[in-house]
């Protein structure tokens, strides 16, 4: 065969011109076909996670996505991707020989060799032509020279549909965070930024305009994450990615390599290569939510990021460096986790540097009449009901109430009473629970009449359950159940219940909201 460089070098150009594979494939098989006597073009991308072959780039065809369809091929597919050896024949042979490889459609004769680089599979390239045994073994050399140029080309496909995905992620999540605020910009005031969150605010004014740790105090709702996009939104770093992980979620054995990701083959299950979050949020901030439950382990590998900002993935031996700004937030007492021996005392060093508390909800309840008529409208253009605001009874009954929950209770509170009014009115009352109102305190009484009101323990603790299934509309497990409210274990809860009487069934059904 005649050299071939000039017709690569096209390929090249091509593929560097439309870094979208799909975009490219037309122009590609243009090219190949003054060599090729081909009809249809496939480039097939090979899914670690899911074990199959998805399609990258068609052109000249139909077909749908080729699945493997036996174990056998998940196994040697990966080997031959990576391997020199070509297929060529009839289209029934293929299919025989490599299983799922093929649409089941695909007619005529077949020439594909697998792409693959710097060790790692990637897929695979496959010509097609409706003429039986129009490909011949003098069509090979040509088709191993195309492994390079389609292989990179499908590697940066890929590199862009994974920045095009967590930017994708990265908007759903700025848009769910702004319509969870009910706000068009980040940029947008705070609700009580001239009252309950005025000193916070300051420090937040104060901090961002340096790359120190800062490390966010407060409880449970209490909204430390808009803190930590505040910081971030209001820093030199503004432009670049703000991610947050829930420190608390991730599993112990997993936590290496979600922070620091890993190289493939590093352990079992490592396909591929795996970016963390600190690599992922090189230049911009990363949030680390609840701290306090890393592991020691982990908290040493932090420790290390923090000083010099250098890691290693898991698996690897090549120190990597990222600049990153670190914002941690946590409810726990981290002073105290550090005197028990539960935290390192040089990690708290490290990100206590600027320390932000955040006031509880019952500590700034100047902002609750204002908070409660945001969220009122916001529950209304969230369920198409008509506006409705707390009245100056509600409004009373919102302030006095402790808020354990914070913000996140208060909102969740607002949009129950929308939907339990059903537009024609927010049914406070209701959507807090019975007798879940303090009363105003009262002057003190007399012992004797002290003892009168006192009850015994299993109805306190009987109504104090109903209060809960009351506020929860019956829920007991999840994140918005009594057992979270009464902070125990779902099931000792139950059995609590069955001991008192209690049904939770009955709260359900008065309150189908």
């Amino acid at each position: 065969m005649e050299d071939f460089q000039p017709i690569l070098l096209e390929v090249w150009r091509r593929a560097c011109r439309q870094p979208r594979l799909s975009e490219a494939a037309s122009g590609i098989a243009e090219i190949l076909r003054r060599r090729f006597p081909l009809d249809r073009l496939l480039v097939l991308a090979l899914d670690h996670e899911r074990s199959r072959l998805t399609t990258a780039a068609m052109a000249g065809g139909e077909g749908a996505d080729p699945e493997p369809d036996s174990l056998e091929i998940q196994a040697n597919l990966p080997r031959w991707c990576l391997g020199e050896s070509l297929l060529r024949g009839p289209a029934h042979e293929v299919k025989h020989e490599f299983p799922g490889l093929l649409p089941p459609d695909w007619p005529g004769d077949v020439l594909a060799c697998g792409l693959g680089l710097d060790d790692e599979p990637l897929g695979a390239l496959i010509l097609g032509a409706s003429q039986p045994g129009a490909f011949q073994p003098g069509h090979e050399p040509l088709m191993s020279a195309l492994r390079e140029p389609l292989a990179v080309a499908l590697r940066n496909d890929r590199r862009l549909r994974e920045l095009t995905r967590l930017r994708e992620a990265a908007e759903a999540d700025r848009r769910s965070l702004l319509s969870r605020l009910g706000r068009q910009d980040i940029s947008d005031t705070l609700i009580g930024a001239g009252s309950g969150l005025r000193e916070t605010l300051r420090g937040v004014d104060q901090v961002a305009r340096s790359d120190a740790p800062v490390l966010i105090l407060g409880e449970t709702g209490s909204g430390k994450e808009v803190i930590a996009r505040a910081i971030h939104a209001r820093s030199a770093r503004a432009a670049g990615p703000f991610l947050r992980v829930n420190c608390g979620a991730i599993p112990p054995e997993l936590a290496d390599s979600e922070l620091f990701g890993h190289e493939r083959g590093s352990f079992t299950g490592a396909a591929t290569r795996r970016k963390g979050w600190f690599e992922r949020a090189d230049g911009g901030t990363l949030f680390l939510d609840e701290i306090g439950e890393l592991t020691p382990a982990i908290q040493v590998r932090l420790l290390r990021i923090l000083q010099d900002g250098t890691f290693e993935r898991v698996g690897g031996q090549q120190p990597l460096r990222v600049e990153v700004r670190l914002i941690a937030a946590t409810h726990r007492d981290l002073h105290g986790m550090v005197r028990d021996g539960r935290f390192r005392e040089d990690l708290w060093y490290r990100i206590n540097v600027f320390p932000l508390t955040l006031p509880a909800l019952r500590e700034r309840r100047e902002d609750i009449p204002a908070m409660a008529t945001h969220f009122a409208l916001r529950a209304a253009e969230r369920l198409g009901l008509t506006p409705r605001l707390p009245s100056t009874e509600d409004m009373a009954r919102l302030i006095a109430y402790p808020w354990p929950g914070n913000v996140r209770e208060l909102a969740a509170v607002i949009e129950r009473a929308a939907i339990l009014g059903e537009g024609r009115r927010l049914e406070i009352e209701r959507a807090l629970g019975v007798g879940s109102v303090i009363a105003p305190a009262q002057p003190s009484a007399p012992a004797e009449r002290i003892q009168e009101r006192i009850e015994p323990l299993d109805t306190a603790a009987r109504l104090h359950i109903e209060r809960a299934l009351a506020m929860t509309l019956g829920r007991i497990e999840g994140p918005f159940g009594a057992a979270r409210l009464l902070k125990i274990h779902p099931d000792t809860l139950r059995a609590r219940m069955r001991k008192l009487g209690v049904d939770w069934r009955r709260h359900r059904a008065t309150d189908p909201g």
